[in-house]
């Protein structure tokens, strides 16, 4: 049986670009992960390891513990908030306190917004789309969330960063993989 090895100057070309190929193929800007809430019923796509974290939350006098799960990619923060409300009608106004508190956060004002509603399997659903834009210590802030109340649980999955150091698509692919269920 004999063997065959590569030329010389070939094998020396080959081992660099696999071992930049394994570096680049283990730390990618954006390793996007599948998340499973195991306190509230939804899924999305995390950009890198989230971390979670409760703490109440005081959204126009209504109290309530908001589990966060998020993640930050180069000073950019990708986060689901959850809670759940006394009653449906609670936390469809909770909806729109988390738009309003989040864009005052950035001093911001608000670019574009769009809202729906259904009833499902007797439960109402309302959502809303908020981008807006804002600014921090001389830096132009961006958020883009999704904000929904389904029956009485209800959701933000935000995107907020310097607007220069966020993708559109990184942006979408976040937003877009959410699924409350």
């Amino acid at each position: 049986m004999t063997t065959r090895s590569l030329p010389v100057g070939l094998s020396a070309l080959l081992a660099p670009l696999l071992a930049a190929a394994l570096l680049a193929g283990c730390s990618p800007k954006y390793n996007w992960r599948d998340y499973a809430s195991p306190d509230a019923p939804y899924r999305v796509m995390f950009p890198a390891k989230p971390s979670t974290f409760t703490r109440e939350i005081d959204l126009d006098g209504m109290k309530v513990p908001m589990t966060m799960t998020a993640a930050d990619v180069d000073g950019v923060t990708f986060a689901v908030g959850t809670a759940q409300a006394p009653d449906a009608a609670r936390a469809q106004a909770a909806v729109q306190a988390m738009q309003i508190a989040l864009v005052r956060n950035i001093d911001g004002h608000v670019t574009r917004t769009s809202s729906a509603a259904a009833a499902a399997g007797g439960d109402e659903r309302v959502a809303s789309d908020v981008e807006a834009e804002g600014s921090a210590r001389g830096e132009t802030l961006r958020l883009a969330g999704h904000f929904e109340a389904r029956g009485k649980r209800f959701y933000q999955a935000i995107v907020i960063g310097k607007a220069k150091d966020m993708p559109a698509e990184q942006v979408d692919q976040f937003l877009s993989s959410f699924k409350p269920q």
